[in-house]
């Protein structure tokens, strides 16, 4: 009888790799969902249901009670997905991505409750790395980088307990294995000790093949991903309170780093669309797009703006600067004011009238990009003395609604004392800026005449209210204005060396035109008050480092990334031998001027070097044979003390006695004991003399006898005299 019948309340090995296999692959599907989930492209209800599911899955395993879906059941169950999925690709996500997941999760659910058969369990692990697929395609965060390697340690441990159940059953061993007390703890041991090195081997790989394999292409699944609801804030219609639901976003919007700026000292404000038509609760863009060609370096040159050749003549400062966009779903390239160079991977691009530029490449959306502005301060005195007629074709920007009387009879009020143009904008500025405060709040009911809500009865909102309030009362002075809507700089990472602009920094503001001079900007907001800097605050900057570097080197690493990383590989290398020849030079150099030296002084006083030299070869080979100096000075001692040890003192002159004996002709073999030594010595005199040292010797050595450790030099001299 085996010993698995003898003891059957016992667990096997293959019930132990049964029970991990089905934790494991559970794991495998809760982190797959798991990482799904977090990009946030999955619906409420789906979620839930999953959600509600795996939990199920989960106390099933935890209570070790199965329920198993019959296999026919799940045959009719999937036929009648077809005609759900069907009409949910038709009538309810209406995109062919979300459709695609739901299918998935629904197959997940239904087998992750019929496993019967190996393929099963194969199905399984191969919809849970779909799953995976599809957040790939819905984040580009690096969150997802963490969450992988969850889903990757779990799919090794998985497939791991997959081969060894696959190996067990082709070898029929439940039969005839034994029994063991308790296969479990070692099993998870071993599992976890080996999988996290296969996983740091499999990214080491992985990220090796990754940033070598040739790029052809720059997209990112980009037809899939969806848009973001800050898109509807930068189009040619915004609607008056949309940029204040956006700034209640603390979501990273773009990456800005400019040349040469290693602290942090710009505070600009990222140009987006220019809107010129105002309803009385929408603001809108009426302009038309000119297209635009590349120069030959792939560049577009944006010229100035209509109405700005005075601003040639002031002194300007040139800067340099990239932008690398989160995927918004907009087609606007964000700029410092007055751009002057847009480069990227774009094909196609247009501008207008406002100074807008868009991207009309479908194939590359907005994502990364560099550009030049020049920043122009404007010369108050030189705006003071601007005449107040206007050329032709601004009658777009001085139209308004019906507006509530009190706006303009305001507007004249506070400018009634400002002499030029100039100074009834900086009088409106400033009055907005202290006699209205700043909230986030919007109203709950949107009132007929919004702007006359805001300037008589609340008081307070954000930057659409202030701009749009001075945007009204400068037309109603016959002052030409438009809105312009993007972002101001936002938190300097000094990590990373670059700006990180959060949708909260969401802005319009006001620009105004004055003949001669162009369009200049006017910004009525009151500052926000500053956010208290904290721990948590250090801890989001080296977080947000960690995704930029993910944004950049891994999301947009294409084949310019792999050319600049090839360059700065092949430069450093370059640098580093360079380096390393200058060192071996340098050394090369010192060691012949110390020869040189050493000749020198050599030829001077000849006979000081000589003994100096002397001295040090009598000192080199003192120090060389130190270790056998110092056993001889210990034998010494010990063999004149042999009360100090005993031990260690025979044993010295037994070693003695057998080289006198070796060299009178009789020599001890490694096999012989003392005693056999002493029977093998045929004169009887030394045969004596012998057998009473090796007595002594053993009584000192084994006994640790002193007075026999003392005898032990007598004794040998009686050798002596017995030859």
């Amino acid at each position: 009888m085996s010993s698995a019948a003898a003891n059957p309340g016992k667990p096997t090995i293959a019930s132990a790799i049964e029970r991990y296999f089905n934790v494991a692959l559970y794991l495998l599907v809760l982190t797959g969902f798991g990482t799904l989930a977090s990009t946030g492209g999955l619906d409420l209800p789906a979620v839930v249901l999953v959600g509600l599911a795996l939990l199920l899955r989960g106390y099933q395993l935890a209570a070790q009670r199965e329920f198993a879906i019959p296999e026919s059941w799940t045959n009719y169950l999937t036929l009648l997905y077809i005609f759900v999925g069907l009409a949910d690709y038709f009538f309810v996500s209406r995109s062919f991505l979300a459709a695609s997941v739901h299918l998935v999760l629904f197959l997940m659910v239904v087998r992750l409750f019929s496993l019967q058969r190996t393929r099963d369990h194969y199905m399984l692990a191969a919809l849970s790395f779909l799953m995976v697929l599809a957040a790939a395609v819905l984040t580009v965060d690096s969150v997802f980088l963490f969450s992988f390697a969850g889903f990757l340690l779990v799919a090794v441990i998985t497939f791991v307990l997959m081969e060894m159940r696959h190996s067990l059953a082709e070898e029929h061993a439940r039969a005839q294995e034994p029994r063991m007390a308790s296969p479990y703890g070692r099993m998870a041991y071993v599992l976890l000790a080996t999988a996290p090195l296969l996983v740091l081997l499999i990214m080491a790989g992985s990220f090796l093949i990754f940033f070598l394999l040739p790029r052809v292409s720059s997209r990112y699944l980009t037809s899939y991903t969806s848009t973001s609801d800050l898109s509807t804030g930068f189009t040619d219609r915004v609607q008056l309170g949309r940029i204040g639901q956006i700034q209640q976003s603390s979501a990273v919007v773009m990456h800005i780093e400019i040349q040469n700026d290693l602290q942090g000292a710009y505070d600009l404000k990222w140009r987006g669309v220019a809107l010129n038509r105002f309803d009385g609760k929408m603001w809108s863009n009426a302009f038309d797009q000119k297209g635009m060609r590349p120069g030959l370096d792939g560049s577009y040159r944006l010229a100035p703006a209509v109405g700005e050749a005075a601003f040639r003549t002031l002194p300007r400062r040139a800067i340099h600067y990239r932008v690398l966009m989160e995927p918004l779903g907009t087609n606007v390239f964000f700029l410092a004011d007055r751009p002057t160079m847009l480069s990227g991977d774009y094909r196609q691009l247009s501008t207008d009238a406002g100074g807008a530029v868009y991207n009309l490449d479908t194939e590359h959306p907005v994502n990364r990009y560099e550009a030049e502005s020049d920043l122009v301060e404007p010369d108050e005195d030189e705006l003071r003395l601007a005449p107040n007629t206007l050329p032709g074709g601004m009658d777009e920007y001085l139209k308004l609604p019906p507006l509530d009387i009190r706006i303009s009879k305001l507007a004249g009020e506070i400018t009634a004392s400002a002499p030029s143009n100039y100074d009834k904008a900086a009088a409106l500025e400033h009055y907005l800026r202290t006699r209205f405060g700043y909230t986030l709040e919007l109203p709950r009911r949107v009132p007929e005449d919004p702007l006359a809500d805001f300037l008589f009865e609340r008081k307070r909102g954000h930057c659409e209210y202030f701009a749009s309030s001075m945007a009204v009362m400068l037309r109603s002075l016959r002052i030409p204005t438009r809105l312009v809507t993007g972002f101001r700089t936002g938190e300097f990472n000094d990590l990373t060396g670059q700006y990180v602009v959060r949708a909260s920094n969401a802005h319009s503001w006001v620009e105004a035109y004055f003949p001669g001079s162009g369009w200049v900007s006017f910004d009525p907001t009151p500052a926000a008050s500053l956010p208290t800097r904290s721990g948590w605050s250090r801890m989001q900057l080296y977080a947000d480092a960690a995704a930029s570097f993910w944004r950049e080197w891994i999301i947009n690493y294409d084949a310019a990334h792999q050319r600049s990383l090839g360059s700065d590989a092949a430069s450093n290398s370059r640098h580093l031998l360079d380096e390393i020849g200058r060192w071996v030079e340098r050394q090369h150099r010192a060691l012949l001027r110390s020869a040189r030296s050493a000749q020198q002084q050599i030829t001077r006083s000849p006979v000081r070097w000589m003994g100096g030299a002397f001295a040090a070869t009598a000192v080199l080979i003192v120090l060389i044979n130190l270790g056998g100096i110092l056993r001889v000075l210990r034998a010494r001692t010990l063999r004149a003390h042999p009360d100090r040890a005993p031990r260690e003192s025979a044993a010295l002159w037994y070693e003695q006695m057998l080289r006198r004996m070796a060299r009178q002709g009789w020599r001890k073999s490694p096999s012989q004991t003392p005693s056999d030594f002493v029977a093998a010595i045929q004169e009887p005199g030394l045969q004596q003399g012998v057998a009473a040292f090796t007595r002594a010797y053993e009584s000192a050595r084994f006994g640790q006898s002193v007075d026999d450790a003392r005898a032990l030099p007598e004794l040998l001299e009686e050798i002596r005299a017995a030859k």
